[in-house]
């Protein structure tokens, strides 16, 4: 079929009518999906099941340097657990501090603190007339509704193949003293599965601040999550890039093993330089005791090391890639050169990134709902929840079977050609 924007008003009424019997149709179904958030399925899940069994009531509870692990202490991680993280992360033990199981929740304490408090002895961002932060758009919704509870004014960045659009973040972060922070996804970003070049990293940490305590947000949370064992985007560590470049403790570095072992019973941790480590745990030591550490042992001992997590995480890729192909293949077959949408075929990650039409987003999804396919919220992937094209759209295809997949991603194109056609027949 040709594009539907060479398509006349006559023929474009009549393919109207077909799409809307087709929908009727796919309405009978009585489909129930979700597909709103990139949760891993049950069988994923089950890959960890062993976990729970490599440490037991007749075990050694006690760390590589003596602590017993069921005890009070060790506010930063055992040691272990410390260079598990480091070698997921692809930095040094050195600059790791492991946590509770989720990484949202060190950002959001991160940035709390830093309005609290301040960073490093400057001023506390809560007593500043402004706050700003740059947002590579479509990004993390949940990155958003973290700046925005605090009331700090978000700024879209455009996020372009090989990362952010770096010429715009240097004029933002080198001219304005209030652009106190940027959010980024490096690898396999949400939504849209691009990763960061080299030299997107290096000038992210070469960038020269107006203020003081600007610093990147980068949430690696997809930095082992590969689809395909031959085909695998590599990103530099950017905690020794920004101690190459002079700039040490301009990084927060996040990951967790939330999508590698349990979701809700994973191991979180941040890496960054020394000095903002320290002014890290003045706050630790008020705000707790110390994190799970049997789970930190747990986790050692069913992972071992950085192969370990790989050959695990190539599990979930073999459990992973019938979803994501289920999806492609449809889009290919039933949107390919009709010109109504684009999409990226990630080699990592948890999303696939649709772009519609302009203006067609918010329609494509509430279709979608009525027919019992759920989906992120159109404007999500963007800062306050509107995206000023109303175009893009996040597609999450780990929860569902690959045969539930396949169903779903034929209504959602059904759903994008009919808000396609309605579009062009307001447009003539």
């Amino acid at each position: 079929m040709k594009p539907y924007k060479d398509l006349t008003k006559e023929e474009l009424l009549e393919l109207k009518g077909r799409l809307e019997q087709q929908y009727k149709e796919a309405q009978g179904k009585g489909l129930k999906l979700d597909m709103s958030r990139g949760k891993p399925g049950i069988s994923q899940l089950d890959l960890s099941l062993p976990m729970l069994d490599v440490l037991t009531s007749k075990d050694e509870m006690t760390s590589s340097d003596g602590m017993d692990i069921r005890n009070y202490g060790v506010l930063d991680g055992i040691p272990e657990a410390k260079q598990l993280m480091a070698e997921m992360m692809e930095t040094e033990p050195e600059h790791v501090v492991v946590f509770g199981n989720a990484s949202l929740s060190i950002m959001f304490d991160t940035v709390s603190r830093a309005m609290l408090k301040g960073l490093l002895g400057e001023t506390p961002w809560c007593k500043l007339d402004k706050v700003k932060f740059l947002c590579p758009v479509p990004g993390y919704d949940r990155h958003f509704a973290i700046t925005e509870h605090f009331g700090i004014e978000m700024i879209n960045i455009p996020l372009n193949s090989d990362g952010p659009d770096m010429d715009l973040v240097e004029k933002y972060v080198s001219e304005d003293p209030a652009v106190k922070g940027i959010w980024c996804v490096p690898k396999y970003a949400n939504p849209t599965g691009i990763s960061y070049s080299d030299e997107v990293v290096r000038r992210m940490a070469a960038l020269k601040p107006a203020a003081k305590d600007f610093r990147i947000f980068w949430d690696n949370a997809y930095c082992i999550h590969h689809l395909y064992e031959d085909k695998q985007d590599h990103i530099l560590d950017i905690v020794s890039e920004c101690e190459k470049a002079g700039n040490p403790d301009m990084v927060f570095e996040f990951a967790s093993t939330s999508k590698v072992s349990f979701s809700g019973a994973g191991v979180a941790a941040i890496a960054t330089s020394k000095a903002n480590i320290e002014d890290l745990k003045k706050t630790m030591t008020i705000q707790t005791i110390g994190y799970d550490k049997i789970n930190q042992l747990r986790h050692v001992k069913f992972f071992k090391n950085r192969a370990g997590l790989d050959a695990h995480m190539m599990k979930h890729a073999a459990l992973m890639r019938p979803k994501f192909q289920a999806v492609l293949d449809v889009l290919n077959e039933e949107l390919g050169g009709l010109e109504i949408g684009s999409w990226i075929e990630p080699r990592g990650g948890y999303f696939i990134s649709f772009n519609a039409m302009e203006g067609c987003a918010k329609s494509i999804v509430a279709k979608c709902k009525e027919a019992g396919v759920v989906m992120t919220g159109a404007g999500a992937t963007f800062p306050y929840g509107k995206d000023p094209k109303d175009s893009n759209i996040r597609i999450a295809p780990s929860f569902p079977e690959p045969e539930e997949m396949r169903e779903a991603a034929k209504l959602f194109a059904l759903c994008v050609k009919m808000a396609s056609v309605d579009k062009l027949l307001e447009a003539m």
